[in-house]
């Protein structure tokens, strides 16, 4: 018997999450440590965290449950995500991130990442959730057990490893102005470096650890990424960028203050590599947009359901070079296949440069589609909600790969549960924002009225 039916699953669409000393015990946490050393083979795994607050307690109980089953821990430090999973693939060595990415600062995670710096599939999260409810661990004798070693190197490596795949030159000589926000994050120190060894004039925002999130939200939105957008509106910037809390992501803002969001710089990064043959992978969350660019760059676009491990699988088992999520999540396999911010950021810096042209401008090109996000708490549960749907939607177009998808003249709608919060997320999609708002704020109204009237009988 797996994890996977009567016994719930522990990971969800980004590893495990929880609000510490609640769900996210320490106890909890050190036999998923305790899970993941046993299932792992080799001897030796990294591990990262990000700045929440919990951090160091959450991370020594999984470290001390790796180490009771024999392996070496290597203490990576305070780094993004991707850092850690660039380090795992250029060392050949599994990992572990202390990180809930874009959550409120009560919640914390675990993440699990393969020696090839790919998040673990769910077949492999499925092993280690059968250790955990079986309790198969096998711990080591005292004279075996695990050594904590400390690695100063590993934001070096992975700031290289992102250089690698730009053109260094062209963006020093260009001289470009740049205002980030690291919003307390995990990026607070790699980000602004980045940029200053890429020749950038830097002014930094919440660069400084903050497990509270003081500054701002860590999920990199329009509505708290007010002090960017002022910065970079009143200060003669070329260009704005903010991370998420551990820095997987990265979204703009143009010369003129004006957001970016992150579908278009997915479309705007898939039309400016891709060429005929290619292959291009993304979830049915994002736009059509890039349905059009692959369309006109004689690309091949492949669909999945929602989450960035997914995507990455996907791309590595098609050979595609270029793919991420509408939330600025970018994947280029060239360089890992996850989604990194750093890489991003990157690739939006060295094609400014090599073309000689503002975001502003390039962006034009990117054919224009609206997506209008919403949450709703999920109060009851997902099949009984999508079995109104269905009725409500009647006889439109309907895609059950993840969710339910519904296809009208003018756009669609999406609806998932999320795999990491108790919330049910909306997406409208249309060629005007006006109707994508319609759409979203129609089927959110919807489930509200579906679980106002559910909890009532």
């Amino acid at each position: 018997m797996t994890a996977q039916g009567k016994r719930p699953p522990l990971f969800g669409t980004n590893g495990i999450r929880g609000i510490p000393n609640e769900d996210l015990t320490v106890e909890f946490s050190m036999k998923i440590g305790a899970a993941a050393g046993t299932y792992f083979s080799q001897d030796t795994v990294a591990m990262g965290r990000d700045t929440r607050s919990t951090g160091p307690m959450i991370f020594n109980a999984v470290s001390s449950g790796i180490m009771a089953a024999g392996k070496n821990v290597l203490d990576l430090g305070v780094l993004p995500t991707p850092a850690v999973q660039y380090y795992c693939k250029t060392h050949a060595v599994p990992g572990v991130v202390i990180t809930a990415s874009h959550n409120p600062p009560q919640f914390n995670g675990i993440k699990c990442i393969a020696s090839d710096g790919t998040e673990l599939s769910r077949s492999e999260e499925e092993k280690i959730e059968d250790i955990y409810y079986e309790s198969s661990f096998r711990y080591s004798g005292w004279g075996n057990a695990g050594n904590l070693i400390r690695v100063n190197d590993a934001i070096d490596i992975y700031l290289d490893g992102v250089m690698k795949h730009v053109d260094k030159d062209a963006i020093r000589a260009y001289g470009f102005r740049v205002a980030v926000d690291a919003g307390n994050g995990a990026s607070y120190f790699s980000a602004p470096e980045l940029l200053r060894r890429l020749g950038c004039t830097v002014v930094s925002l919440n660069a400084y650890p903050d497990g509270h999130f003081t500054s701002r939200n860590s999920e990199p939105k329009p509505e708290n990424l007010m002090d960017l957008i002022n910065v970079v509106r009143n200060g003669k910037f070329s260009l704005g960028i903010a991370h998420d809390g551990d820095a997987d992501r990265a979204v703009f803002v143009d010369e003129k203050g004006n957001f970016i969001d992150g579908d278009t710089i997915l479309s705007l990064i898939v039309s400016s590599v891709t060429k005929p043959g290619d292959r291009v992978v993304t979830p049915i969350s994002s736009s059509d947009a890039i349905d059009e660019i692959c369309r006109k760059n004689g690309a091949e676009l492949i669909r999945t359901r929602v989450g960035a491990p997914i995507v990455s699988r996907t791309m590595i088992e098609m050979g595609a070079r270029i793919g991420g999520e509408e939330n600025g999540g970018i994947i280029y396999g060239p360089h890992q296949y996850c989604r990194d911010g750093a890489m991003t950021a990157g690739l939006v810096l060295n094609l400014m440069a090599s073309r000689g042209e503002r975001i502003s401008e390039l962006i034009k090109d990117v054919p224009e589609f609206h997506i209008h996000k919403l949450s709703v708490e999920r109060k009851v549960p997902w099949e009984q909600i999508s079995e109104f749907v269905r009725q409500y939607a009647g006889k439109a177009r309907i895609e059950t790969s993840d969710g339910l998808k519904i296809f009208f003249e003018d756009g669609w709608v999406l609806m998932r549960p999320s795999g990491t919060e108790p919330i049910i997320r909306i997406y409208g999609q249309s060629r005007t924002a006006k109707r994508a708002a319609e759409l979203a704020e129609e089927y959110r109204s919807l489930v509200e009225g579906i679980q106002d009237g559910a909890s009532a009988l």
